[in-house]
């Protein structure tokens, strides 16, 4: 089912809940931004055996123009979005030349906006259908299609585009329904509104539909208060968590839990509010180490890819905390912007040097491949 566009279904829908809004949380909280490296699965959760070993990569494909979603087909071979032409990429398992699969209709690519996020069904084996997330001529939005061909179909509309902030990662969670990460699109109010899409994580139907067991029913929003999320990832225990980027001061990963508050605009990185109202992340980074997007979960451990920080961060979870964060690939291929792990537990990654920020190296962008040892 398609909502309608420009978020007008959210008001009328929302006008018998809106004023007990979704469930606060407790500490604080606010939206930190650095690129450090990373941590990501944006599918279900994440239980390859052996670690990757990042001393280890390897090129498997080259040429890639501003890659950003990446999510594996059941026999392992994954997908890959071009941001600004809206091409669906099929990259083999063993690597090679990168072929088109699928072109996305009415990407309509500017700024940060463009082809973001791909997910594909738990269920693909019996569908063939492949989720996106993309920055459309008036909104972003969600379809779903199969790469045979046909047009696709619209499942969420309304999320409001801007030349930066707009989200865009996707990923199917334990409970097999939709996770979305949106950004505030340019404007904070919207952050803490609950009759928004925008500055949220969405959980959805496969449909399209608010997920039932969401915060408020009837209301898509799982948690509020984000800035730009870009990652999601989910660890052994089915925990959720997420990348968010800041503002000026601070990037965050924070622990997802359901109707909780984290902090944006009124709090960026750690801070105390009256009544405990926001709920603090778990790590910041100085903007300038991390810009993080993608996150990706391998064990007990979290990878993180940065964009201005152009490393990799590995993040030791331990239990209901977190260790020291390392980082690794420092410099060595630029730009990083997303992180997956693969059917066989290789950590894939992908390089965002040609996005118009980056300083573009011979045969960018890359995905790159760290088998698991």
């Amino acid at each position: 089912m398609a909502f309608s566009t420009a978020g007008t279904w959210w008001r009328r829908a929302w006008l018998a809940v809106i004023a007990v809004g979704v469930a606060a949380g407790c500490d604080s909280g606010g939206d930190p931004r650095p690129a450090p490296s990373g941590l990501a699965t944006s599918s279900a959760v994440s239980a390859p055996s052996g670690t990757p070993d990042l001393d280890a990569g390897e090129e498997v494909a080259r040429g890639v123009d501003v890659p950003w979603g990446l999510a594996f087909l059941p026999g392992g071979d994954a997908l890959v979005a071009e941001r600004d032409s809206g091409r669906v990429l099929r990259v083999a398992l063993g690597g090679g030349d990168p072929v088109e699969v699928y072109r996305v209709p009415g990407v309509a690519a500017g700024g940060e906006g463009g082809l973001l996020g791909l997910a594909v069904s738990p269920g693909y084996a019996q569908n063939s259908l492949v989720y996106a997330y993309f920055t459309a001529e008036r909104d972003n939005r969600i379809v779903r299609f199969r790469l045979d061909g046909g047009e696709p179909e619209v499942i969420f509309d309304g999320i409001a585009k801007a030349r930066t902030h707009n989200g865009g990662r996707i990923a199917f969670g334990p409970d097999g329904m939709l996770y979305v990460g949106t950004g505030d699109a340019g404007d904070t109010d919207r952050s803490q509104d609950p009759a928004s899409p925008n500055g949220k994580i969405l959980r959805l139907t496969p449909d399209g539909e608010p997920a039932p067991g969401n915060p408020t029913a009837g209301s898509p929003v799982y948690s509020l208060g984000h800035r730009n999320v870009q990652g999601l990832a989910w660890d052994t225990q089915g925990r959720l968590f997420a990348t968010e980027f800041g503002q000026n001061e601070l990037d965050e990963v924070n622990r997802i839990e359901p109707g909780r508050n984290y902090g944006w605009p009124e709090v960026e990185g750690n801070g105390d509010a009256p009544g405990g109202r926001y709920t603090n992340p778990l790590v910041t980074w100085p903007v300038r180490d991390a810009s993080p997007s993608g996150i990706a979960i391998a064990g007990n451990t979290a990878y993180v890819a940065a964009l201005r920080g152009e490393r990799l961060w590995s993040l030791p979870l331990e239990g209901d905390t977190v260790g020291d964060p390392s980082a690794r690939l420092n410099g060595s291929h630029g730009r990083l912007r997303t992180v997956q792990v693969a059917p066989d537990g290789a950590l894939w990654v992908t390089t965002s040097n040609t996005d118009g920020r980056g300083d573009v190296r011979d045969g960018d962008d890359r995905i790159l491949r760290f088998p698991a040892r």
